[in-house]
């Protein structure tokens, strides 16, 4: 028997996909895709009902984000899925030298690009969402020939891949999904870096190795804030560490807690509602 998924149709007035797409991945979501007028969102049968989802919108309209908001709940099978999701998959060029596609799409690279090919199956890190622009611009920026990165909460290994093409001699990825854990293995293979590229299920404190000159985490704030130490101890001195998953007035409270925790801040990037930080671990 095909596994089930259940798909949600969720439209809220006034429309503002970034800040719900941002919110709905906090639940127990497999992908997602923003069409013209509304959000559709896919989730295992077992992970998520339609209940938890109004919750949330709710909380969108206490807050006065939101005026009203409707969800329409599917079933479809596991290969529909697939299909629906691959087919609003295209060729994203995140920078001058950073290109995602899906692996069925060709695409003819210029001599400086680093073209990474995605399969997101049901895994975050497509490339369309701000967040993951945000950090492959900030990881283009940094990231140097010979060091060791850490990807947590991994997704698809876009940012670990990424890492890899730009020259570290090594990265970690790490996700607490087992669809993610596959779709990593994968990714990698087909980018050709698994010699480089350690793919792990679990979570942060199940990485036996620290020392990593860059860690990478694009999840969303509650996260950051509940394993900031563990991401700390995993950190060499002056090491530094690229978050995102952030939306814009989550800063001074970011800058606030990591600055607690021997932190200073180095620079920000900024994306519609979205943000990514980086910051630098002081001696």
């Amino acid at each position: 028997m095909n596994k089930t998924y259940k798909e949600f149709h969720i439209r809220t007035n006034p429309f503002v996909p970034e800040i719900i797409s941002g919110l709905l991945w906090e639940l127990s979501i497999s992908g997602l895709t923003e069409e013209s007028d509304f959000i559709k969102v896919f989730s295992p049968e077992h992970n998520l009902f339609k209940k938890e989802i109004e919750t949330l919108l709710k909380r969108l309209i206490d807050e006065k984000v939101i005026d009203e908001f409707s969800v329409e709940e599917y079933e479809l099978e596991n290969k529909n899925w697939n299909e629906d999701w691959e087919k609003n998959l295209n060729i994203i060029k995140v920078t001058e030298r950073i290109v995602i596609k899906p692996s069925y799409k060709e695409y003819i690279s210029s001599s400086n690009e680093i073209v990474i090919t995605i399969d997101p199956k049901m895994s975050f890190g497509t490339g369309e969402h701000q967040t993951t622009k945000l950090m492959l611009k900030l990881i283009e920026n940094y990231v140097k020939p010979g060091m060791k990165i850490l990807d947590v909460g991994s997704g698809t290994a876009v940012l670990s891949i990424a890492s890899v093409k730009l020259g570290a001699y090594k990265a970690v990825a790490i996700d607490n999904d087992e669809l993610c854990f596959e779709n990593g293995i994968e990714n990698s293979r087909i980018n050709n870096v698994r010699n480089k590229l350690e793919v792990k299920t679990g979570e942060i404190k199940d990485i036996s190795e620290n020392e990593f000159d860059i860690i990478l985490a694009n999840i969303q704030k509650n996260i950051l804030l509940d394993i900031a130490h563990d991401l700390k101890s995993k950190l060499k001195k002056n090491g530094l560490l690229i978050l995102s998953g952030l939306l814009v007035e989550d800063e001074a409270d970011m800058v606030d807690y990591y600055g607690r925790l021997n932190f200073t801040f180095i620079e920000k990037e900024s994306m519609d509602e979205w943000i990514a930080i980086v910051f630098k671990l002081l001696k």
